[in-house]
C-alpha cells in the first residue's frame, strides 16, 4: 500500500462479547495524552522565562507576572492543545504578540525594561526562547505519539474517509491509529487492509469502551448526535477536509498530510458545570442519607417482617456512557430467577407485586436506597432513569436518540418522571423528555426537578 493509498473497510461491529463482564474503566480516554501535551508545551513556556530571568536579573522581578500572562493568552489562542503534528514555526507570529502583550504590560506596571531598546530585546529574546523550548517540546510530543498512537475513530465510509484513515495508519507521528470507521457500508467494499465499519451509536459507544478510543476525525460536517456521543466519551474531536476553506480558519488549524485539519471543541463550561453537578449530588446525598435513616430502617424493618429476608434488591443498570453498575433498592417483587429478573419488564399491577412493596412503588420510598450509588458515582439526584442491559439494547434498536439518553449520568429521578412517565409509559416519550432535559440542562433545572419530585413524593403519600 503506498501513500497516497487506501485502506479498506469490511461490515463488522467492533463491541465486547455479549454476556455478563467486567465493567469497562471510565470515559475520558482522551484527557491523559491532551494534559501531557499541555504539560509540556507549559513547560516549554516556563523554562523560557526562567532563563530570561536569569540572563538578565532586572527582569526577573516580572517573571511571574510575564508567566502568567503569557500562559492566560496562549491558552486562550489554543497553543496548549496543539494541532496535529504542530511546529513552533507555525505558532511564531502568536509567540511573538503574546510575548509583546506580557512585556509591554510589565513595563507599564513595573518598568523593568528602563527603554525601548531594552524592551525590545526582551521581547526578542522570550520568542526565541519561546519558540526553541517549544520546538524540543512539539519533537518530544511527536516521538511519544510515534511510539504509541491513540486509538481513533474515522468518520465516514467514503474515499477521503479511506485516504484520512490510510493517513493515520501511514503516519505514526500525528497520533492517531485508526481501530474503525463509522458510516454506512459502502456498495463496494477495497481488498486491501479492512476496518471495522461501525453503522450504529450503540456499536460506536461500544468500540469507544472496548478499543479506548481517544480520538474522532470526521471527513464530512458533523451530525448532532454522533458529535455529542464523541464529546461525551471524552474524545478529541477533528474535522479533516480536501479543501483548506472547509475546516475552519487558518490559525485554528493543523493537517493531515495535507488534509486541512481542525479541532471541534466541546461545549463551553461543560466540565465545570459537570462538577458544580457531582458536587450537588455529593452535598444533598451526604445529608440526606444520615437524615432519611431513620425512615430507611423502618422500610427496611417493614420489607423484612411482611416479606422476608433479602430487603435489598440489586440488579445491573445502565449508566453514563454504557457503563454497567449495580444500582439498589428495597425489594417489592417476590424473589425471581435472574433471567426473569433482567428481562421481565414491570408493570403497575403485576402479580408478583408484594402489599409493602405496593406502598414503597406508590411513595418512591423504595428508590431511597440509591442515595448511596448517588454518592459512590454510579448515579446523579437527577437523569434519565437507568434500565437494565436487555432492554436497553432492545430500546436503542427500537427508538431512534434512546442511546444517547447514556450522554449524562442516570439519575434517582429526572424530567420523564416528574412530568408523569412513569413505569409503564411510552419509551418513545421518556427517550423525547430525557434527551430534552440533557440538551437544555442547568444546575437550577436540577433543583426544580428535585422539588418537583418531592412535591410528588409527598402527594403521594398522602393519597
Amino acid at each position: 500500500m503506498t501513500m497516497e493509498g487506501t485502506i479498506g473497510v469490511r461490515p463488522a461491529a467492533v463491541g465486547p462479547p455479549r454476556g455478563p463482564r467486567p465493567a469497562p474503566p471510565p470515559p475520558r480516554r482522551g484527557r491523559a495524552p491532551r494534559r501531557r501535551d499541555a504539560g509540556r508545551l507549559f513547560a516549554a513556556d516556563l523554562a523560557a522565562v526562567a532563563v530570561l530571568a536569569a540572563a538578565a536579573p532586572a527582569a526577573a522581578p516580572a517573571g511571574p507576572a510575564v508567566l502568567a500572562l503569557l500562559t492566560g493568552l496562549n491558552a486562550a489562542a489554543g497553543l496548549y492543545r496543539p494541532p496535529p503534528a504542530a511546529a513552533a514555526l507555525d505558532e511564531l507570529p502568536r509567540l511573538l504578540g503574546h510575548a509583546a502583550l506580557a512585556w509591554c504590560a510589565a513595563e507599564i506596571l513595573l518598568g523593568v525594561a528602563g527603554s525601548p531598546a531594552a524592551l525590545l530585546l526582551l521581547l526578542a529574546a522570550q520568542t526565541v526562547l519561546s519558540a526553541a523550548a517549544r520546538a524540543l517540546a512539539h519533537h518530544l510530543g511527536r516521538r511519544a505519539a510515534r511510539a504509541r498512537p491513540r486509538p481513533a475513530l474515522v468518520v465516514g465510509t467514503g474515499r477521503t474517509a479511506r485516504r484520512v484513515a490510510a493517513v493515520l495508519a501511514q503516519h505514526p507521528e500525528y497520533g492517531m491509529r485508526p481501530v474503525g470507521m463509522v458510516g454506512p457500508v459502502p456498495q463496494r467494499l477495497p481488498e486491501a487492509s479492512p476496518l471495522p465499519v461501525l453503522t450504529s451509536p450503540r456499536d460506536v459507544s461500544r468500540a469507544i469502551v472496548r478499543n479506548a478510543v481517544s480520538d474522532a476525525v470526521f471527513t464530512h460536517p458533523p451530525e448532532g448526535s454522533l458529535l455529542r456521543l464523541f464529546h461525551a466519551h471524552g474524545c478529541t474531536v477533528w474535522l479533516v477536509a480536501a479543501e483548506p476553506s472547509a475546516a475552519g480558519p487558518a490559525a485554528a488549524r493543523g493537517h493531515l498530510w495535507g488534509f486541512a485539519c481542525l479541532r471541534i471543541a466541546p461545549p463551553p463550561g461543560r466540565r465545570a458545570a459537570r462538577l458544580a453537578k457531582r458536587v450537588l449530588d455529593v452535598a444533598v446525598a451526604a445529608v440526606a442519607l444520615p437524615v432519611a435513616a431513620p425512615l430507611l430502617a423502618l422500610c427496611a424493618l417493614a420489607v423484612r417482617l411482611t416479606d422476608g429476608p433479602g430487603v435489598l434488591f440489586r440488579q445491573t443498570r445502565v449508566g453514563e456512557d454504557g457503563r454497567p453498575f449495580v444500582m439498589l433498592k428495597f425489594r417489592t417483587l417476590r424473589p425471581a430467577d435472574g433471567l426473569e429478573a433482567a428481562t421481565r419488564w414491570s408493570i403497575a399491577d403485576d402479580p408478583r407485586l408484594t402489599r409493602t412493596g405496593r406502598l414503597l412503588r406508590r411513595t418512591s420510598l423504595d428508590e431511597l436506597p440509591q442515595l448511596w450509588n448517588v454518592l459512590r458515582g454510579d448515579m446523579s439526584l437527577v437523569g434519565p432513569r437507568p434500565e437494565r442491559p436487555h432492554f436497553v439494547e432492545r430500546f436503542s434498536r427500537a427508538h431512534p436518540g434512546y442511546a444517547d439518553r447514556h450522554r449524562m449520568p442516570a439519575g434517582l429521578t429526572g424530567l420523564a418522571q416528574v412530568s408523569g412517565l412513569r413505569g409503564n409509559t411510552s419509551i418513545e416519550d421518556r427517550t423525547r423528555f430525557d434527551n430534552l432535559y440533557i440538551d437544555t440542562w442547568s444546575l437550577w433545572r436540577d433543583v426544580q426537578i428535585m422539588l418537583r419530585t418531592t412535591a410528588l413524593c409527598f402527594r403521594a403519600g398522602g393519597g
